[in-house]
């Protein structure tokens, strides 16, 4: 049985935030793909602002005081849901890492070799901030920021030519063809995506969430 419960706001008085002296261990996984990232230890300060700010806070004993996973470095955790365990002293984060979480430039503390897809999303992620950095620019030279500047309604045309590119490919070429072809569509969309205010983030917490869904 699967005692853990989704954890809200409301909720921070039900938690044994006293038997661990006032924190709470928080294993922090990877939203997509499940991939342990990193220990810390949580407040009830350091759980509340994570819940508000949707990144995740911790308590630092050796700064004894809260911080905020990338706030010098950048790489933040961007929240995906809290659990609490059956006793309601430990937790684990679910969240998207927005680069490296080690010290040491790895994606997780625990080692540095990365699982598959742990490494794909990864990539993923670090694709869709190149093509914020290019919109953001404005480089004359930059395809990403030309095609940008036709507005969304060209990106979405480009997304809808290499969607039939990769069809033809699926019904007439030959594997390499595919998966060349599935690459531009995958960036063409990152793009688009952009372009709309949104990121890949938000179509991976909604495949989750359907996942997850009672059938």
């Amino acid at each position: 049985m699967n005692c853990a419960a989704s954890l809200a706001v409301a909720d921070l008085d039900s938690l044994d935030f006293a038997k661990g002296g006032g924190l709470l261990p928080a294993v922090v996984q990877h939203a997509g793909s499940g991939a342990v990232l990193m220990l810390g230890y949580m407040d009830r300060a350091a759980l509340a602002a994570t819940l508000e700010r949707g990144r995740v806070v911790f308590f630092s004993r050796s700064k004894n005081r809260l911080w905020e996973k990338g706030e010098t470095s950048g790489h933040g955790l961007t929240l995906a849901r809290v659990l609490h365990d059956c006793d309601r002293d430990a937790l684990l984060v679910s969240a998207w890492p927005q680069g490296p979480v080690c010290h040491t430039g790895s994606l997780t503390c625990f080692g540095s070799a990365q699982s598959a897809p742990a490494a794909a999303v990864e990539f993923l992620t670090q694709l869709e901030n190149v093509i914020a950095q290019r919109l953001a620019g404005q480089s004359s030279t930059s395809y990403t920021a030309q095609l940008a500047a036709g507005g969304v309604r060209r990106v979405a045309q480009k997304v809808g030519e290499e969607g039939v590119e990769v069809a033809l490919a699926a019904a007439a070429g030959s594997d390499s063809e595919l998966i060349a072809e599935s690459a531009d569509l995958l960036y063409h969309l990152l793009v688009l995506l952009k372009a709309r205010g949104l990121g890949l983030q938000q179509v991976l917490t909604e495949l989750t969430a359907r996942h997850t869904r009672p059938a």
